[in-house]
């Protein structure tokens, strides 16, 4: 089996596959000071109770943006689960599409992640809209190669920047509120979040759609994914669809590209 692991800024999310079956997914905050003992203790106790335990892996493919949890993730694997990580980031990995920015080396692991698992299901050209931490848009060209994409706040953390410096604002939630004009400060609060960020996103995807396929042909799919993505993805028509196993699944597929012994490799 294998154990595929997400390290964002947020959260680490790690996933069991047998084949293409997923057999159990797990998330915990991320904390760049938490060793991999701690991740194991936390992580094989709920692998038990799907009845899965160690043992059962012999992979593992390892996404990460938070470069001082990466050795801790590493090492979970290597002493824990008896293999070494495959890293999305490697210079000898290949995601199965071409990076196609400035400088290949920039693009985050998860959003090389993002575009091979959209790729797989979705026909190019593809936005996909990742909202979490960070908001990012990670642009598919009509090829199915990465061909850039913009990186903005996410909506919890401009809502928590807010909270902080402005002392008489309390902190909200990110929510769809009834009615775009608030009659309360919470309210006003929660529809600058919610329907600022949406008319931000409508705005870039309306201008991202115009560059990247001017006549209209062919049609830009955007898909929306991250722990905020779905309540966004509900609120504006320029949103297509919600997926939330992109990650995961551009992490199967990069494995099984890579694997040992395939195409000749060692």
């Amino acid at each position: 089996m294998l154990l595929a692991i997400d390290a964002g800024n947020t959260n680490v999310v790690f996933a069991v596959f047998e084949g293409e079956t997923k057999r159990g997914s797990w998330r915990i905050s991320t904390d760049a000071r938490r060793t991999s003992d701690e991740y194991a203790v936390w992580l094989l106790a709920l692998m038990g109770m799907k009845g899965l335990n160690a043992a059962d892996v012999d992979a593992a493919i390892l996404s990460s943006v938070v470069p001082a949890a990466t050795p801790h993730l590493v090492r979970l694997c290597e002493d824990h689960f008896g293999c070494t990580p495959l890293k999305v980031k490697d210079p000898d990995v290949d995601p199965g599409l071409l990076v196609k920015i400035d400088n290949p080396h920039e693009a985050g692991a998860d959003r090389i992640a993002n575009a091979v698992g959209a790729v797989a299901r979705h026909p190019p050209p593809l936005v996909i809209v990742d909202i979490g931490t960070g908001t990012t848009f990670d642009i598919v060209d009509a090829d199915g190669n990465f061909a850039g994409g913009i990186i903005a706040p996410g909506p919890t953390l401009a809502l928590d920047a807010l909270h902080r410096v402005a002392s008489q604002l309390p902190k909200v939630d990110i929510r769809r509120p009834a009615r775009v004009i608030g009659k309360s400060t919470v309210g006003a609060m929660e529809s600058g979040m919610f329907w600022g960020y949406t008319s931000m996103i409508e705005g870039l995807l309306t201008r991202i759609a115009a560059e990247l396929s001017p006549t209209g042909t062919p049609t830009v799919t955007v898909i929306a994914t991250g722990g905020l993505g779905r309540v966004f993805a509900e609120a504006t028509p320029l949103i297509h669809r919600y997926d939330g196993e992109i990650t995961m699944r551009g992490l199967l597929l990069i494995h099984a590209r890579n694997r040992p012994g395939r195409n000749g490799t060692q």
